[in-house]
């Protein structure tokens, strides 16, 4: 009975998390693309080249990772795309201004990052695409964690190294 309800805890945790984090990520794609000018004047303002192909990239990455994420598709990969984008409005944007998000801090970025590689460790859980496939039994948590964490700190300090400079 124990094995049981700890199995039905963690596909609800991972429902929950692929939910949250997902539909939170589609929500910030869709505001950016539907404002690609503003958006694309925003991040020259904070330092990037190339600002429009930025906020189309960054609508495209974050529409596509949420979906990825709801489905339960490719999740470490989706996590990592995540952690990335965090990663760049962490470093881009919110590390500057302290911890809280009242002040423009890191404290959102991160906890969604977090959030993100909690849920590759856990898995996408039985209703997912994934576990359709058995895509995800071919990694353990650990393994699955360290994709979504280092691909995405390694793509955010690319993007980061190749298209921004502090302003």
């Amino acid at each position: 009975m124990g094995r049981r309800r700890n199995r039905v805890g963690r596909e609800i945790a991972s429902l929950l998390l692929r939910s949250a984090v997902g539909g939170t990520m589609i929500a910030h794609g869709v505001k950016h693309g539907r404002s690609l000018e503003g958006t694309a004047g925003w991040f020259g303002s904070i330092g990037f080249r190339q600002p429009r192909l930025q906020a189309q990239a960054s609508a495209v990455v974050e529409i596509g990772s949420g979906a990825l994420l709801l489905a339960g598709a490719g999740t470490p990969l989706a996590a990592a795309a995540v952690v990335g984008t965090m990663g760049v409005a962490a470093r881009s944007v919110h590390v500057p201004n302290g911890f809280f998000i009242t002040a423009e801090g890191w404290e959102y970025v991160t906890n969604l990052a977090t959030a993100a590689v909690a849920l590759a460790a856990i898995g996408p859980g039985r209703f997912s695409v994934d576990h359709a496939t058995g895509l995800d039994r071919r990694l353990t948590g650990g393994q699955r964690a360290a994709v979504a964490a280092g691909l995405g700190l390694a793509g955010a300090a690319a993007q980061l190294a190749a298209f921004w400079r502090t302003p």
